[in-house]
């Protein structure tokens, strides 16, 4: 029982280092190995294999709940289910899974008839292993081979594999160590892709030839600023191979024809700090989607022989935030929010022709373009889902403006969307700002502040989380229930400004949002001070571990997934993978002494202070390239130091799997149930 069984203590040892005249002590610095990425010290190893025996023993007793939530959540997923076939050349692919499997498998026909073709097996490549994932998928442009990417242990870490579809043999093509996606040539003589280096940077753009030897590939690209990445992709034509690199705030993009990728690269537009621009091309005009003069975005055109020309084609908007576009035969597409709210519209090419916006019939839902492969495309393939409504899959046909329905989320244990109801609310923040909040609950749900409330947040990276639907969070609302979303500055729900907000100087505002959010709902009376559950994952834990530090009163119970709590360390350790890249997002510690300081007010790791904390399950994945596993380590190592309640701390590390958790779909179902079977047990709310 885990009131016999002592939790772990992380021993400590002297560690010191001093920055910009400050000395800071971290006696669980021990914790990284200095072997990384392989981890093999008996000490590292021996903490996060106790702490794995805590959790179990924890959980031990609530095991029965657990699979309970398991087997909820499971009858809520149609076991068999399979992709709507979508039509790309002579083919029409689809992707299903057979009953009890916990990966795809990937299928074709001819549009013409005849019998199915199964194209990859990933049951079968996932056999005996702990973590599988597949990464790039790319069919050969005459649909006779295909190069694909798989990761068999979190580390993101990918190796291509090409497959002859006629013969279903295997090419001798192996590439390790890849990290990008495939983008075939032309001629389908061979395909271009991206190498991670040493520090899991893809600094590169490279061809290879089939049949060659990987190590005499082409290198069509190389950056040489350490904190961009590069990243292939092509135009909806597939006429024009990008080659894209960047940061978190600028960008510069390359084009290849695909016939010729070591011709002399078009450069569009060189880099200039702050300005970001993604491009598509159609009929010898490039369209460029750039934030260069608004952080709402503008559409500008270029002759593609004079790519520096920009033409105004949409002006930025004060309401409409443009996220995307894409130029097709007969029309483009812009993608944006309104308000909040996803938008997608239909332009000519004709710029006398007025656009027609796709309507959608509820107040508050999430809707974007899906799987468009083709060039020439009559109709339009979406997907759309509210908080309320089972992810739903359209056909929007172009001509006639009208939508057609192929496919609605089937929930088999049964779902009547009648039981439940949603709202979008907004809360002031302390400064003033209205903060937007997507909300469902159970009909009938006293805002009288007796009931519990799950609150969900991310707020970095310029990363909108949209108000979708989750089969999963079903049952939470079945017993009792409110869960919302806080749109809190940090992500991009209202415009680039509002990521801008919530970022360097501003970074803080993320964590007083979701702070004001919640004393906004118990003023309401949706929930009550200490019966809401929390939770974030990546940086959204970063985002826990400030918030149980400020106001830990407030909260019940605390989720917190892969967290990134170790902030100012990461910042100031430029050999890690990610660093470099990062420090537009966060500042740099190492150089600015303001960025040093702001940093070190809020990283959750430096601010654990005597005090009580509410309930935290902590998680981590030993194989994790992006929030490294000492991260929630040495977190959990000195709360439990630190902390004066005998509220329950649970960490729990993956020891097999990287930042996404347990990859096959049942396993990661399983972690969920495990994580709301911690919030009903912590909150005294019946199984």
């Amino acid at each position: 029982m885990i009131d016999r069984l002592p939790p772990p203590v992380a021993a400590t040892r002297p560690h010191s280092f001093t920055a910009h005249g400050v000395t800071i002590d971290d006696p669980w610095a021990w914790l990284k190995d200095p072997g990384y990425p392989e981890v093999t010290d008996k000490d590292v190893l021996g903490y996060l294999e106790a702490e794995n025996a805590y959790f179990e023993a924890a959980m031990a007793p609530h095991r029965p709940l657990v699979d309970r939530l398991y087997e909820e959540m499971k009858a809520r997923i149609k076991e068999d289910d399979a992709s709507v076939p979508q039509k790309d050349g002579d083919w029409l692919y689809w992707t299903a899974f057979e009953t009890g499997g916990q990966y795809v498998k990937w299928w074709r026909k001819p549009v013409s008839g005849g019998e199915d073709q199964l194209l990859l097996d990933e049951p079968a490549l996932a056999e005996g292993k702990e973590y599988f994932r597949l990464g790039a998928f790319s069919v050969s442009n005459d649909g006779t081979l295909l190069a694909y990417a798989i990761d068999d242990n979190g580390s993101e870490r990918f190796t291509i594999h090409v497959k002859n579809l006629e013969t279903g043999e295997h090419l001798p093509d192996v590439i390790p160590g890849m990290l990008s996606e495939i983008v075939w040539t032309a001629d389908d003589s061979g395909f271009l892709y991206g190498l991670a280096n040493a520090q899991w940077r893809t600094d590169n753009a490279r061809l290879h030839r089939l049949g060659t030897d990987p190590a005499e590939d082409i290198v069509l690209y190389r950056e040489a600023d350490e904190g961009y990445r590069v990243g292939v992709s092509e135009t909806q034509s597939r006429r024009w191979i990008i080659i894209a690199t960047g940061d978190h705030v600028t960008s510069e993009v390359r084009l290849v024809p695909a016939s010729d990728p070591t011709a002399a690269p078009i450069l569009v537009a060189p880099r200039q700090p702050g300005r970001e621009y993604d491009v598509d091309e159609h009929d010898g005009t490039l369209f460029i989607h750039t934030n260069d003069t608004d952080p709402m975005w503008r559409l500008v055109t270029a002759p593609i022989d004079n790519p520096g020309e920009w033409t105004e084609r949409i002006a930025p908007s004060p309401r409409f935030y443009m996220t995307g576009m894409a130029c097709f035969a007969d029309y483009f597409v812009v993608e944006g929010r309104e308000d909040g709210l996803d938008q997608i519209e239909i332009h000519a090419y004709d710029p006398a022709v007025p656009p027609r916006r796709i309507a959608f019939p509820e107040a508050s839902y999430a809707a974007g373009l899906g799987n468009n492969p083709e060039y020439a495309c009559p109709t339009l393939r979406l997907g759309y889902e509210s908080m309320v409504t089972p992810g739903t899959v359209y056909d929007y046909h172009v001509a006639s403006g009208t939508l057609e329905t192929l496919k609605v989320q089937e929930i088999p244990s049964g779902y009547d969307a009648a039981h439940y109801a949603t709202e979008r609310l907004t809360i002031a923040a302390r400064d003033g700002t209205e903060v937007p909040v997507s909300i469902v609950y159970p009909r009938g749900f006293p805002k009288d502040g007796s009931r519990p409330l799950f609150l969900y947040a991310y707020g970095a990276y310029g990363m909108a989380i949209p108000p979708g639907f989750s089969t999963g969070r079903l049952s939470l609302l079945d017993r009792g229930f409110a869960y919302a979303i806080a749109h809190i500055r940090g992500g991009d729900d209202l415009g680039q400004q509002w990521y801008h907000d919530g970022k360097l100087d501003k970074r803080t505002n993320t964590f007083t949002d979701f702070v004001d959010v919640a004393k906004g709902l118990i003023d309401r009376g949706w929930t009550a001070k200490g019966r809401i559950a929390i939770a974030g994952r990546s940086a959204g834990g970063e985002l826990m571990g400030a918030v149980v530090n400020s106001d830990p009163d407030l909260w019940g119970a605390v989720i917190a997934d892969v967290p990134f709590v170790d902030v100012l360390n990461t910042m100031l350790d430029a050999e890690l993978p990610l660093t470099p890249g990062e420090w537009p997002e966060w500042g740099n510690p190492i150089t600015d002494q303001a960025a040093f300081e702001l940093i070190r007010s809020y990283s959750p790791y430096d601010n654990v202070v005597a005090q009580a904390y509410p309930p935290l399950f902590i998680s981590g994945g030993l194989n994790d390239p992006r929030v490294t596993y000492w991260e929630p380590a040495k977190w959990a190592a000195r709360l439990r130091a630190t902390k004066t309640d005998d509220n329950l701390l649970l960490l729990k590390t993956n020891m097999g799997a990287g930042h996404g958790g347990k990859s096959g779909r049942f396993e990661s179902l399983r972690e969920g149930a495990e994580e709301h079977a911690f919030v009903l047990w912590q909150l005294g709310v019946e199984g």
